[in-house]
């Protein structure tokens, strides 16, 4: 049986062992990829001792002092609180934005992020009935100014009427003549 026959009836193909030069050059991939793996594990070293493999020099790096508006940008970016802050960037303008009249007499309290709804305090009930009526024209006005969606709704509040006091000599933890009575 020559050597196409037993091929053809599926006898296995033998591959030739490596020869001397064969198993040499092999020998020298894998120890120049070790050679390699250790250099790479020593650099890495090196650079960890340096401080990550960063020089001081004329470029930029990570290590530069940031501007203080760049470093407050990044802060409030990294925390999530750009709407608050822009929302009370907008509590430091009111009366540019509604208006002197209006600022007057209504001034922002507070901003609830969960509602997304801006608490304004009216100094008497006829103003608040007015800020009521002004608020769609409000609310879209200050979406404009910060970002679609960032204020829903203004919830308008009365004046808030003094505390009351009984007297000077007061129990610790009562709540006036009902807590006796009722």
């Amino acid at each position: 049986m020559s050597g196409d026959e037993a091929e053809a009836k599926g006898a296995p193909e033998r591959v030739p062992e490596p020869s001397g030069v064969d198993l040499a050059r092999v020998a020298l991939r894998a120890a120049r990829e070790q050679a390699r793996a250790r250099g790479d594990a020593a650099q890495q070293k090196k650079q960890a001792r340096r401080g990550g493999g960063l020089r001081s020099g004329a470029g930029a790096d990570g290590r530069d002092p940031l501007a203080l508006g760049a470093a407050i940008n990044r802060l409030l970016t990294e925390r999530g609180w750009e709407a608050p802050a822009a929302v009370g960037g907008v509590m430091g303008r009111w009366p540019q934005i509604v208006g002197e009249d209006v600022a007057k007499h209504c001034e922002p309290e507070r901003y609830d992020e969960e509602e997304r709804a801006l608490i304004v305090r009216c100094d008497s009930t006829a103003w608040a009935t007015n800020l009521r009526l002004l608020a769609p024209t409000l609310v879209a006005r200050l979406n404009e100014d910060l970002g679609h969606g960032t204020v829903r709704l203004i919830k308008v509040l009365g004046p808030g009427g003094p505390q009351r006091r009984y007297g000077p000599l007061r129990a610790p933890g009562s709540t006036g003549p009902g807590d006796t009575y009722g």
